[in-house]
């Protein structure tokens, strides 16, 4: 049976993808003390990335031979797919991936199939929260894998989240954060109509949105999102 490696050895963590989230785990991950090799192809991401005080490294591989954890946060499931088949060569039994990637759950089932031939453990640690809310440790984590595999890489996640969910099997994670992001955009979708009906029945948009507010149709949705539909700003939050 491979043996998942162990925390204590002292191996920086890898980061694959550094974008607006991938940026909040290395800081969250930095701040307790961890080191961080990071890739990422995007012009620009790489100085982000050392100011906070990790390394970036020149590929995907150089990531994957260095270290025994790896932490992916990529654009989808395509991108994940293709940085699997680019890292597996040269990953180790017993290494462990933690996806953080939305994606599509039938793939990180199929990808955790793969891996665990190989000896790899794998999570689908999917995140609940804006990119400043990871960075500031006030998302979620929503994890699919073994229970063994959470167990052990639970006091890392604790470092990104102070809320951890473990569904079940991998692709559970990704399952529920679809079911999450459902219910998101419904709360935002009906704050928007009823918010568009009030004032088109003659009622003060923000006395409208102070009554839902204090009522039992209440969702955070109407202090995030709320304020923002008053005055026009639809600008997207990452």
């Amino acid at each position: 049976m491979t043996k998942l490696f162990s925390q204590s050895e002292t191996f920086p963590i890898g980061l694959l993808g550094c974008g607006l989230v991938g940026s909040g785990l290395a800081k969250r991950l930095l701040e307790s003390g961890r080191k961080i090799c990071a890739y990422d192809p995007a012009p620009g991401v790489g100085a982000r990335i050392e100011d906070l005080g990790g390394s970036m490294l020149a590929s995907e591989e150089d990531v994957a031979t260095r270290c025994r954890c790896l932490i992916f946060s990529l654009p989808g499931a395509t991108e994940v797919r293709t940085v699997v088949n680019r890292i597996l060569p040269v990953l180790q039994r017993g290494n462990i991936i933690v996806d953080t990637t939305t994606g599509d759950p039938d793939e990180v089932e199929a990808i955790a199939a793969e891996l665990s031939e190989a000896g790899v453990f794998y999570l689908d640690a999917t995140l609940g929260g804006s990119s400043r809310q990871i960075a500031e440790g006030e998302g979620i984590v929503i994890c699919g894998g073994s229970a063994e595999t959470f167990a052990a890489m639970e006091p890392m996640l604790r470092t990104l989240a102070s809320t951890l969910f473990h569904t079940g099997a991998a692709g559970s994670g990704t399952r529920m954060k679809l079911a999450m992001n459902l219910v998101l955009g419904l709360q935002r979708a009906a704050l928007a109509e009823g918010l568009e009906f009030a004032r088109s029945s003659g009622i003060d948009p923000q006395l409208a949105l102070d009554v839902l507010k204090a009522g039992p149709a209440y969702s955070r949705a109407m202090d995030t999102k709320g304020p923002k539909m008053l005055s026009g700003n639809f600008e997207p939050e990452a």
